[in-house]
């Protein structure tokens, strides 16, 4: 377990601090992640890798010469948000643009789309590129849904050394995007990783057992078989993998025998004695194997097998010198001097959100804030819970983001109050600063949410009952625009949608709340269709969606909180 750790909200931080430190010869700090020490030469195209901690070496060791221009860090595998992205792209940009590369999971492709998006308004040229390696998460005939693990390594090792070889943009997201056309993987999971913080592991496999097909964020394998011996799973993972040859792929190949965490090098390398002979038994060349962790998942134990099928130009840039804090291949000419960047704090901007507000609003703006302090102590007495939901068919992290989210978004509040915001500033700055420091799919959608309801009740006035479901119905409609789920897909929209609907007819808030609740507990019969949880649908039926359950209770605290208010109000 990871038993080695100060406050276990702060772990990423504490960490990022400590790598800094480290390897101060190779990155910088930068707001949201880390950037090379150096300047980039004029003309570079930028390449930004990122996901949550707990992958290391990736994401942030694979930053230097080489590889990757900039990592975006996000909490432990939880996506980082858009402004991070956002951020460290504009750190590491070179005048030439930028090319984001992620995993192929809903808030890093949200929030990573959403950086493209900015920067790309700001005069930045930028694409991204998510990695979909991944063959047990979804069908041949869909690889778009596939997730990325690790194969994210040789997609960004490539794309990485075409920057380098002076590629333009264009040309840099075509050796990504043909990256990761040609890359399979195909992984085992032996025991499950343990938050920092957490007393047991996100999930267990029976004594004798494997879970096949696992993901990178703790998440268990999509189903269970007898544990075999080094040579046995070796036949399973080549052939597995191999059994998605790309049409048209030659016989040259790079491989990775990645571990997860806690399997040892020795183990890895018994194994790797039967992969290598299965393979070139199979009539394939191995180029510059890689046998150890490069994509792990805290101290998860399993091990998985990429292969990446090389055309010529393929193999030129997996074979590519880099000289990073975890991964070096062969030498790099010694570089012009180039000047070095000054580490910057890792504070979060928070624009002034406050319009000129009237006095009815100013008070709005008062009860927003206390009505967020509330659900942010909900969420703290919800978070074991949440989690232990999530962790059935997810990643565990979903009750750690609602009190980091909710957390940031209160305090955001305050500062908005203190400026003088009426309710639609106060929700905006909120809005804002739980994407930022929540991140991940639910941080995004919630930051979505409290900005489009802000911008719907604006900051004259006091709202009536009608404004407020109006700019519900509004905040449902951005969450559908950028998640892209729609009801039944097993979501926090199955129970916001029903609170809408109640609240519309003219039912009073808590029968709205209840509705929610009710509908929350029903998604424990639905199928996950997006998201994390999607290939373990079978597993998550018979629990209810995290999201659902904890928009739930946001809605019962609200309607709580504003009960009295209400009331008040109707006796003057």
């Amino acid at each position: 377990m990871t038993r080695l750790y100060n406050d276990p909200a702060s772990f990423t931080d504490d960490m990022l601090a400590g790598f800094l430190d480290a390897n101060a010869g190779y990155v910088a700090g930068v707001p949201g992640g880390v950037v090379r020490a150096t300047a980039p030469p004029p003309g570079k195209v930028a390449v930004i890798v990122g996901g949550g901690t707990g992958h290391y070496p990736a994401f942030c060791g694979l930053v230097g010469r080489g590889f990757a221009d900039g990592a975006v860090v996000g909490n432990i595998f939880t996506s980082p948000s858009a402004a991070a992205a956002a951020s460290v792209a504009r750190a590491a940009d070179g005048g030439a643009g930028v090319l984001l590369t992620t995993g192929n999971y809903a808030g890093d492709v949200m929030n990573f789309g959403l950086a493209v998006e900015q920067l790309t308004a700001e005069g930045i040229p930028a694409r991204y590129v998510a990695v979909t390696d991944d063959i047990a998460s979804g069908s041949a005939d869909d690889i778009a849904a596939r997730r990325g693990i690790a194969g994210d390594f040789t997609v960004f090792k490539c794309a990485c050394a075409a920057a380098e070889a002076g590629y333009d943009l264009d040309g840099v997201f075509r050796v990504a995007t043909l990256a990761n056309d040609n890359t399979r993987t195909l992984g085992v999971a032996f025991d499950g990783c343990t938050l920092p913080g957490a007393s047991t592991p996100l999930f267990t496999i029976e004594g004798g057992k494997m879970g096949l097909g696992l993901g990178i964020h703790g998440e268990p394998g999509v189903a269970t078989h007898e544990m075999p011996s080094a040579g046995e799973l070796a036949e399973l993972l080549v052939t597995g993998v191999l059994k998605e040859k790309p049409a048209g792929a030659g016989t040259r190949i790079a491989v990775i025998l990645n571990g997860l965490g806690r399997t040892k090098y020795e183990e890895l390398f018994v194994v790797w004695a039967t992969a290598a002979e299965l393979l070139r038994t199979a009539g394939y060349a191995v180029v510059q194997p890689e046998v150890g962790e490069l994509v792990t998942s805290l101290d998860m134990a399993g091990c998985s097998l990429t292969v990446m099928w090389l055309d010529e130009e393929l193999e030129r840039f997996w074979t590519a010198p880099a000289d990073t804090p975890a991964y070096r291949r062969g030498s790099i000419a010694e570089a012009p001097p180039a000047a070095r960047r000054n580490a910057v704090t890792h504070t979060h901007h928070h624009a002034d959100t406050a319009a000129p507000a009237d006095d009815a609003a100013r008070q709005g703006g008062v009860a927003v804030a206390g009505a967020l302090h509330a659900v942010a102590s909900a969420m703290v007495e919800a978070e074991a819970e949440l989690g232990r939901i999530d962790a059935i068919a997810g990643d565990g992290d979903h009750g750690r983001g609602m009190v980091r989210g909710t957390a940031a978004a209160g305090a955001a509040a305050d500062a908005a109050v203190a400026r003088g915001a009426g309710q639609g500033g106060v929700l905006r700055a909120a809005g804002e600063a739980w994407a930022a420091q929540a991140g991940g799919t639910s941080g995004v959608l919630w930051g979505a949410a409290l900005t489009a309801l802000g911008d719907r009740l604006g900051d004259a006035g006091r709202p009536t009952d009608a404004d407020i479901v109006a700019g519900l119905r509004v905040a449902y409609d951005s969450l559908t625009r950028l998640g892209k789920a729609r009801p039944g897909d097993k979501t926090m929209l199955d129970a916001l949608l029903p609170l809408i609907e109640v609240a519309e007819s003219g039912a009073p808030w808590h029968s709205a709340a209840a509705a929610a609740e009710s509908a929350a507990r029903a998604t424990a019969e639905l199928r996950p269709k997006v998201g994390r949880a999607r290939p373990l649908a079978e597993r998550s039926i018979g629990s209810p969606d995290a999201g659902a359950i904890s928009l739930a209770i946001c809605a019962r605290v609200v309607a709580d909180f504003f009960e009295p208010i209400l009331t008040e109000g109707a006796h003057r």
